[in-house]
């Protein structure tokens, strides 16, 4: 601090300046000019002044270029095939440098010490990392107590790192009496952090009553409607706009038809999509699609930078362009292209005149030395584990919602020779224990062999109409250390490598979207009709959708929350 009051002194030279900035405003709602100065990771000044003592000063000239704060993703899910560095190097490029991220993934890897290491230490990279305290598993698992305790819920929000409680996807447990969450929501709130909420589909009184217990945000909004009665109810709004729920259009132009006008509590996310979905774009194409929905150009850019750093109340450090603020800082060429042309990540060029820019701190992260490494195998699937009874099956309805339906195949055969939608269907624990077998209906109807170490909870999912094939993928996925392959006529017909714990991959993300969008197609082609078959693997599991879920206890009925059949020791 001493050294940035000596800049503005001009006792000491600043590192960059920015010449005649055209620059979003924040405090002022308004485009003012100014020649910012910037020194190492920080903005010092932002005035008419220019620098007296500039002998080792960057001065970059922006007359007719626009400096906008750069973008804030507020709820990412940086687990989705790519990981938290691959994902923030392709949003960098496109303006977005700070991620609020679920941290679920890592506490099926390490203990909550690890993980806060982890969590910490990813922001030496260029982007800025803070995280979530997760208060349960969205699932039904054999051990929760091992992976969600208060001593570990406390330890979590002791972090500088996390800022909020959530994403409360437990709210019907809460109000059904769990004061184990309620306590932890209580401890969120006392350490004076966010909660946030995941309410679809909830009533005015609902709300109203999550509002009571705690809850401060909600992204599930999926009409004008209840986007407004989140509004209403005191609730931040955070809109979405992802793989599975591309809404953010039709929310903008419901919100505008309803005479909304007034957006500072409101930002936008897109809520962990999987990387395809990124291929136009990360935050930058939520401000187009806002700019194009005729959005002021101030709420649409401070929808995504300043509503969100004010609401964490990290308005000091991001959001703004004024003095003491991280130089996050994105340089545009028209008010209307949100892709930036420069970027400046904590001062240093990662972007220059359209070009990436190569820096020491893009060197892949230690992900080993963290405890995130190679799925390893010390278990085999027997052709006995593929052994199927019962009479009720998991039906998908769309993408993610499952539904209970009566099997009418013949579970006893090797092969499923028929041309219906009907393939078998297990979740195997991720260490050979445990393992749970039915039939999906509406997966794909022409899938021989397929397995997944990615899914829910890192547990391995194998679907296929030969059982043969269906050991031949899981062979494959153990023998590339974790990963998602599909097999026919005893090869491999397509695949995504997961080197880092079985669920995340370490290509850059334009790799990555290609073999998603080549798995995607694969499946196509076998009859997958749904909007993201990533999604679908995530969600077999999770017990916050309805109606039937795949869990490690067993196929699970979320309406009467029982289990239907159990899972099987191996």
């Amino acid at each position: 601090m001493r050294k940035h009051t000596a800049v503005v002194r001009n006792e000491l030279a600043p590192t960059k300046v920015l010449k005649n900035a055209a620059y979003l405003n924040s405090a002022l709602r308004t485009w003012s000019n100014a020649n910012i100065w910037l020194y190492e990771d920080r903005i010092v000044y932002g005035g008419s002044r220019l620098p007296e003592n500039a002998d080792s000063t960057e001065i970059i000239d922006l007359d007719g270029k626009y400096v906008v704060p750069s973008y804030i993703e507020p709820h990412c899910h940086p687990f989705q095939l790519y990981n938290p560095q691959t994902l923030s190097q392709y949003a960098l490029q496109r303006g977005t440098a700070t991620f609020l991220c679920d941290n679920f993934a890592l506490l099926f890897e390490l203990n909550v010490t690890k993980a806060l290491t982890l969590m910490e230490d990813m922001n030496e990279l260029p982007a800025t990392f803070f995280w979530w305290c997760r208060y349960d598993a969205q699932t039904e698992l054999l051990e929760e107590e091992k992976y969600f305790s208060t001593k570990s819920i406390k330890k979590l929000l002791d972090s500088p790192w996390v800022l909020q409680g959530g994403e409360l996807t437990s709210w019907p447990r809460v109000l059904q009496g769990d004061d184990t969450i309620l306590q932890w929501m209580s401890d969120t709130k006392k350490a004076g952090k966010r909660i946030e909420g995941h309410l679809p589909g909830a009533s005015e009184k609902t709300l109203q009553q999550m509002v009571l217990l705690g809850v401060d945000c909600d992204h599930e909004a999926m009409t004008g409607a209840e986007a407004i009665d989140r509004l209403n109810a005191g609730l931040t709004l955070s809109l979405r706009y992802s793989s599975i729920r591309p809404d953010l259009p039709k929310l903008l132009r419901e919100l505008k038809e309803e005479g909304v006008s007034q957006f500072d509590r409101v930002f936008m996310t897109t809520d962990g999509s999987t990387p395809a979905f990124y291929q136009n774009g990360v935050t930058d194409e939520m401000i187009r699609i806002a700019l194009d929905a005729e959005i002021d150009p101030i709420d649409a850019y401070q929808m995504a930078s300043y509503n969100v750093a004010r609401y964490y109340q990290l308005d000091h450090l991001f959001g703004m362009i004024a003095p003491g603020r991280i130089a996050h800082l994105n340089i545009l060429s028209d008010i209307r292209n949100p892709v930036p042309e420069s970027v400046l990540a904590k001062g240093e060029w990662v972007k220059k005149d359209g070009a990436a820019v190569e820096a020491e701190r893009d060197k892949e992260f230690d992900w080993s030395g963290h405890g995130i490494q190679k799925r390893t195998f010390d278990w085999d699937i027997r052709m006995d584990d593929f052994r199927f009874s019962g009479l009720v099956g998991i039906e998908m309805y769309n993408s993610v919602i499952t539904r209970p339906y009566n099997v009418s195949i013949d579970t006893t055969v090797d092969v499923i020779h028929d041309e219906s939608d009907e393939c078998f269907l297990m979740l195997v624990d991720r260490n050979g224990k445990w393992r749970i077998n039915t039939v999906v209906k509406g997966f794909a109807k022409n899938l021989a062999g397929f397995a997944s170490t990615y899914s829910n909870t890192g547990d391995v999912l194998l679907i296929g109409k030969n059982k043969a094939e269906m050991k031949r993928a899981f062979d494959r996925a153990k023998e590339i250390g974790g990963g998602i392959v599909l097999t026919e006529d005893g090869g491999v017909a397509a695949e995504i490598k997961l080197p880092l714990a079985g669920g995340m991959s370490n290509s850059a993300v334009e790799e990555l979207i290609g073999e998603e969008k080549a798995l995607t197609e694969a499946l196509r082609a076998r009859g997958y009709q749904y909007e993201d078959p990533i999604y679908s693997l995530l969600f077999f599991s999770s017990t916050h959708l309805p109606y039937i879920r795949i869990t490690q206890r067993g196929i699970y009925d979320v309406k009467n929350k029982g289990l239907l059949f159990p899972s099987i020791m191996r």
